[in-house]
This record gives structure tokens, C-alpha cells and sequence, in this order.
């Protein structure tokens, strides 16, 4: 009976662990990250296609400047701030294995508490549960981490070719953000005009990435997105492959969106699009048995994506939010 029930309590500790890797499968992996430049920790204003709130960031590489202190002070503070969530993994991770150490040292096993007698196979499940709890842990505390400095953009900036169709907005009928233009921020930033070709290119992007991503293709995605979110799709794609499982995105078709704000940081120019779409969305496991979606059945999602381009260059995606 012992044995039973710690097999079926290390069982459900790996089904935990899997359980946010499977959620989270898709590019953006569901969460809140990227950069909006000196927007980043504002809210986007709310359109037709999202009139929820947008998400905080939840991973960002620009730090947060404080009351007083110049962009180059915030920046050296946040990489030179410790980590909280490093020292939590360590102290967890360290802990734990003492403990585990100990059990064995004693002949109570991994764990103590009698388990010992249970074996090889035990000593792989407690092993296995230990990594689980590790596991849950960091994300847990990830998206706490000390910001560090951002990435800086190259002078150049891919994209691709032109689309079939302008992208455009259901209910009006009109080219995405026929409105738009956002002037938030006092004039701070000024307003910049977003005509056709640039919904064209958000479109294709959407697209692209979305296809690169099925592939596994990072060098294609990073002709398409910033170093930065190169780097969350790395991790991401890192974490399916830890977890076994795969994601494949198809049929993705534009639903609706519109321009929340569009404004220029001296050469650079920022665009932040809420768009609407459908997709086949599935997550299969090593052994190709789909675990999350369905092949035969459209999901839709309503996501904010940010474009950053050097003036006179090409869009590439410089940050996905998700909607409230």
C-alpha cells in the first residue's frame, strides 16, 4: 500500500511539472514578455479586437526606471541587482538534496521515513519528484527575477515580403487602426503614421513566426523578432523538449485587429497591434499522442504584439502580451 501510494503521489508530481510546459506550448507561451521600449510597463490603450486590459510584462529585458534616475542608472542597478529567484532555487535545490543525501547515508532512503526498502525503482521516483518541485518552483519565482539591461538592437532589421491582403478590422470593415495612432505619454514619444504596407508586414509576421515556430526554425524567427524574444522562444522550445512534448501551430488566419498606439523613440519606431486569430493549435508528446488541442478543431486567441523597427527598415516583433 505504501508503495502504491508513492508511486501515485510521484505520479501526479511529473503530471504537475508537465502541466505548465503543455499549457504554455505555444510561441509567447502564453505569458506577458518582450519590450515596448519606454512604453514597456505602460498599459496599451484598449481597442475593438482587445478591449480588455492587456497583461503586465512578465519577462523583460528593459529595466524599470525609477523616480530620478537616468535610463544608464536604472540599467547598471537592475545588472547588479542579485537574483531573488537564483537564491530560492539554490537554497531549495541544496536543501533538498542534503536532505535526500542524508536518507541514504542512514538507510531510510532518499526521503527517510521507511521508503528506503522500496529500491532502485524508488530512488527514480523520488528523484523524479524532486525535480518536479524544482521545476514548479522556478517558474514560479522566474517571472520575479532582477530585471537585466536590454539587449541592444542591431542597425539592421529583417522582415517579410509583402502580404495578399491588408489586415482588417471585422467590425468597420477598414484597414487595422484606421483610427489609431495612440499620442499616450504627453508627447513624450510623438505619434507616428502607420499606413497599409505596415499591416501588411504585421500580418505576414504573425504568420512567419507562427511557421517558424512549428518548424523549430529559430534562425527564420530571428529575421522576424528581436534577440529578446529569440531568447524566451529558445528557453520555451528548451522547456518542451526537457517535458517531451511538441507544439505544431497551422492554419493560422487573422481574425480582426487594430492599432492600439504607434509613437517613435529617436530612430526607432514602435508599433503595438492588437490582433485576432484562429489556428489549429496542438501539443503532442514524444510518442506523436496528442496531449492539448485538437487537429480537427480552431482555437482562437487575442493577443497585443509590439513591432520595432529602425526608421526607413523593416518590423520585427519586439513583444507579445496576452489579454485579460
Amino acid at each position: 500500500m505504501r508503495r502504491t501510494g508513492f508511486i501515485l503521489a510521484a505520479g501526479a508530481a511529473l503530471a504537475m511539472a508537465l502541466a505548465p510546459a503543455v499549457a504554455e506550448a505555444r510561441a509567447g507561451g502564453s505569458t506577458s514578455s518582450g519590450s515596448r521600449g519606454s512604453r514597456t510597463y505602460s498599459q496599451p490603450p484598449a481597442t475593438s479586437t482587445a478591449p480588455g486590459a492587456a497583461q503586465p510584462m512578465q519577462r523583460t529585458q528593459t529595466p524599470q526606471q525609477q523616480p530620478g534616475m537616468t535610463a544608464p542608472a536604472a540599467g547598471a542597478a537592475a545588472a547588479a541587482a542579485p537574483s531573488r529567484s537564483g537564491t530560492f532555487m539554490a537554497g531549495l535545490a541544496g536543501g533538498l538534496i542534503g536532505v535526500g543525501i542524508g536518507g541514504l547515508l542512514f538507510g531510510h532512503g532518499f526521503f527517510g521515513h521507511g521508503l528506503g526498502g522500496i529500491g532502485f525503482l524508488g530512488l527514480l521516483l523520488q528523484i523524479a519528484v524532486i525535480g518536479g518541485l524544482v521545476w514548479l518552483a522556478f517558474r514560479l519565482f522566474r517571472g520575479r527575477s532582477a530585471q537585466q539591461p536590454a539587449l541592444a538592437m542591431g542597425p539592421q532589421m529583417g522582415g517579410q515580403p509583402g502580404m495578399s491582403r491588408d489586415m482588417i478590422d471585422s467590425q468597420g470593415g477598414r484597414p487595422m487602426g484606421g483610427g489609431g495612432g495612440g499620442a499616450s505619454m504627453a508627447g513624450a514619444t510623438p505619434s507616428i503614421a502607420i499606413e497599409a504596407p505596415d499591416y501588411q508586414q504585421f500580418e505576414q509576421l504573425l504568420m512567419g513566426i507562427q511557421d517558424a515556430w512549428t518548424k523549430r526554425d529559430l534562425p527564420a524567427m530571428q529575421r522576424m523578432a528581436t534577440p529578446e524574444m529569440i531568447g524566451y522562444f529558445g528557453d520555451l522550445l528548451g522547456e518542451h523538449d526537457r517535458s517531451g512534448i511538441r507544439n505544431s501551430v497551422s492554419r493560422v488566419r487573422l481574425l480582426s485587429g487594430d492599432l492600439a498606439e504607434a509613437w517613435a523613440e529617436g530612430d526607432r519606431e514602435y508599433a503595438t497591434v492588437a490582433m485576432k486569430f484562429e489556428m489549429i493549435d496542438v501539443t503532442t508528446d514524444a510518442s506523436g499522442r496528442v496531449v492539448e488541442g485538437d487537429p480537427n478543431r480552431p482555437t482562437t486567441a487575442t493577443e497585443v504584439w509590439t513591432f520595432i523597427r529602425v526608421r526607413g527598415g523593416r518590423w520585427m516583433l519586439s513583444a507579445i502580451q496576452q489579454t485579460q
